[in-house]
């Protein structure tokens, strides 16, 4: 049940996070929390069933996370508004394949091949870690943009926000193809 609460309460801390900027700096940290306590029960359940699992997955992460960085950094890759559009609508795309295929859970029916350890569901898994990593570019450059155009402070907690909820689902969909991979 606390777990359940938990979930509620980081996607409400979200949402408000994303509709009222200004509260950033309260309603951020209070996501991070709820969101930590959520993680940290998903990350226990996972490595009592693959052993070691978390462990590769928090480095995977972590190196994802240092190579986008550096990529970005270098100017090897610029976010251009096409490549920001490009990334915000597969952003979109994965998350409407997701809210489609818990809609349908909810009435018996399984999502085929996208949720299984086959080719087309590592594959996927793959394409969304991918979309994931990209939008890391996204939060470097709102930071970068920020700091140019002398944001108000509380866009430093909505960028460092931004900057959490994407590690989050990147590690989370990194721990779902690490599992599939097994």
């Amino acid at each position: 049940a606390w777990l359940i609460l938990a979930l509620l309460g980081a996607v409400g801390m979200a949402f408000l996070t994303i509709f009222k900027p200004k509260l950033a700096r309260v309603t951020g940290v209070i996501y991070a929390v709820l969101e930590g306590l959520v993680i940290g029960a998903i990350s226990s359940l996972y490595d009592a069933q693959y052993n070691g699992i978390v462990f590769s997955a928090v480095a995977v992460t972590i190196g994802v996370f240092v190579v986008m960085l550096g990529l970005y950094a270098s100017g090897a890759i610029k976010v251009t508004n096409r490549l920001r559009m490009g990334i915000i609508g597969a952003t979109l795309g994965v998350a409407l394949v997701y809210l489609v295929s818990i809609v349908l859970s909810l009435f018996g029916v399984h999502v085929p091949m996208i949720h299984d350890s086959g080719p087309v569901g590592i594959i996927f898994s793959l394409v969304v870690v991918a979309i994931a990593a990209f939008n890391l570019l996204l939060d470097f450059d709102l930071i970068e943009r920020g700091v140019a155009m002398r944001a108000p402070r509380y866009m430093e907690w909505y960028a460092a926000f931004g900057l959490i909820l994407t590690l989050v689902w990147l590690y989370l969909e990194i721990l779902r193809l690490l599992t599939k991979l097994q």
